[in-house]
């Protein structure tokens, strides 16, 4: 089934209660996407030059913060750099973290070559390999709000693939002071888990 969903009108239905999570997210669109979403918001991290390295981190964050839910948003490029913990995320089970491959099957930020996913590979498939025990894949906007439901209620830790059409990600100038938004972060983490 070919994808119908805008990716720039994903998040926004899936992530209502985005204030409620530790968000990290990946490279390029997914960032863009994400820090649209909440306007870069303190419980953000948004990654630049780490390719591969968004899930790592955010069972990093959901393993030392395991009163709070975690959710990272990433590209299926990025994803595919580190498939690798998949396995790791399924070995660990953390109970409160959530990732969300949002997949348009092509690499945009090099000139939208086709990618792995557009031609054979299925990463819903490799997260049930890995071990994941709560796997969807979402192609339609009619099924948006089941996968609301299902990032809301099912086991984690839990994979939501989002295929979505081909296109550019949300248009919106993200803070490239790395540094910052570290610190921002970091400093909205420790509050947390002082709370």
């Amino acid at each position: 089934m070919e994808p119908t969903i805008d990716r720039r009108e994903l998040l926004d239905r899936l992530l209502p209660d985005h204030g409620d999570y530790l968000l990290i997210a990946g490279l390029a669109g997914a960032a863009r996407d994400t820090a649209a979403l909440t306007q870069e918001s303190d419980n953000l991290l948004t990654l630049g030059g780490a390719m591969g390295g968004a899930v790592a981190m955010g069972l990093g964050v959901a393993l030392s913060a395991p009163d709070e839910k975690v959710a990272v948003i990433t590209g299926d490029g990025e994803l595919i750099m580190n498939l690798g913990v998949l396995a790791t995320v399924a070995s660990m089970m953390p109970d409160n973290l959530t990732v969300i491959c949002v997949d348009n099957g092509q690499h945009g930020e090099t000139g939208g070559q086709a990618g792995h996913t557009s031609r054979r590979t299925n990463l819903a498939t490799v997260a049930e390999g890995a071990g994941f025990p709560s796997v969807m894949t979402l192609e339609t906007a009619n099924q948006i709000d089941a996968a609301r439901q299902f990032l809301a209620e099912a086991p984690a830790p839990r994979f939501l693939l989002a295929r979505v059409m081909p296109g550019p990600p949300t248009a919106y100038t993200r803070n490239w002071d790395l540094a910052e938004c570290r610190l921002t972060f970091r400093n909205a983490y420790l509050k947390r888990k002082r709370a």
